[in-house]
């Protein structure tokens, strides 16, 4: 490892504005259970697979439907 490291030629992360953000966010059990289910069914991580789902929805500006009991 050296003692300093040459930056001038680096440039800035051009990805850096499609990173993702962290949130928390609460889940009912039987919704993660069932995306965690489909994720191994899919062999991706469920994350990812929540993510994709909400991709979609965005780009078909789907709106919920909630019915309350």
């Amino acid at each position: 490892m050296r003692d300093e490291y040459d930056f001038t030629g680096a440039r800035k992360n051009p990805y850096a504005k499609r990173l993702k953000n962290q949130i928390t966010i609460r889940i009912d059990a039987k919704n993660l259970a069932y995306f965690k289910a489909l994720s191994e069914e899919m062999n991706i991580p469920y994350q990812t697979l929540i993510n994709s789902f909400l991709s979609d929805c965005v780009a078909k500006k789907l709106k919920p439907t909630t019915v309350w009991s």
